[in-house]
């Protein structure tokens, strides 16, 4: 199993790479991707160190076997990537899924050159970009990209494949993480259709989100406004904070 994210597609995928090309820019290609860096394991105490968070998170879904955990040792890499870098691009094959230990990261797509943030996903959480099981293309659209330094374990979709088949709690805590994502999906869907701007900002304060760790800019692209009606509505949602507690 290659540790290093997978690189831009070899000239024997070039049919596909083409398909995709019109969504990548030139900031894309210059291979961001590249400066995600393998974090050096000196030995097993080491690597168990850096799989402890992700065991013990899947752990609180079901018990995990020994020979269950040997698979996730064996197969995943534990990464580093400094901010603004893409953990992953139009540009690389979609075959992982990451565990974020440290840091925070968006997705988000391009859109007429302009770039609108989807999602947002802080330490202790999955994070992939979307991908449809139906399609065989193996690239998504959609990018992730850091926007604090961060650390993440990369965990190969053929892992969790073949987990699924060879081990009943695979399938266990799958179900528990997709209900977990399918009401995350659902809240972005929610948000997305408030009409006003300062309903849109309100729901997603209430959300527990910490969006003082995210850019403004992210912030504005991801409620559907431009940066200055997202200062004013800040001033507002403060003002009607005050009345409510008044």
């Amino acid at each position: 199993m290659d540790p290093k994210i997978s690189s831009a597609p070899t000239s024997a995928n070039n049919f596909e790479k083409d398909s995709v090309s019109k969504h990548i820019t030139c900031e894309t290609a210059a291979s961001d991707h590249s400066k995600l860096f393998p974090v050096m394991i000196k030995n097993e105490a080491e690597r168990e160190s850096y799989l402890n968070p992700l065991l013990n998170y899947l752990g609180q879904f079901h018990p995990l076997s020994q020979e269950f955990i040997r698979h996730y040792e064996k197969d995943c890499s534990h990464f580093s990537i400094k901010k603004s870098k893409f953990v992953l691009s139009p540009a690389d094959s979609n075959n992982s899924i990451f565990f974020l230990l440290k840091g925070v990261v968006r997705g988000f797509i391009k859109e007429d050159n302009k770039d609108i943030s989807t999602w947002f996903g802080f330490e202790q959480q999955f994070i992939e970009a979307a991908r449809n099981p139906e399609e065989k293309s193996k690239y998504s659209v959609e990018y992730i990209q850091a926007i604090e330094d961060c650390e993440l374990i990369r965990i190969p979709y053929s892992l969790t494949n073949f987990l699924y088949g060879a081990y009943p709690e695979a399938g266990i805590i799958a179900r528990k993480l997709l209900a977990i994502h399918y009401y995350a999906a659902t809240e972005r869907s929610t948000l997305a259709r408030i009409p006003t701007a300062l309903g849109r900002y309100l729901r997603l304060e209430q959300s527990g989100m910490n969006l003082s760790r995210i850019p403004q800019r992210y912030l504005a692209s991801y409620l559907g406004m431009r940066l200055e009606t997202l200062s004013r509505i800040k001033n507002r949602a403060a003002e009607h904070t005050i009345l409510k507690m008044a």
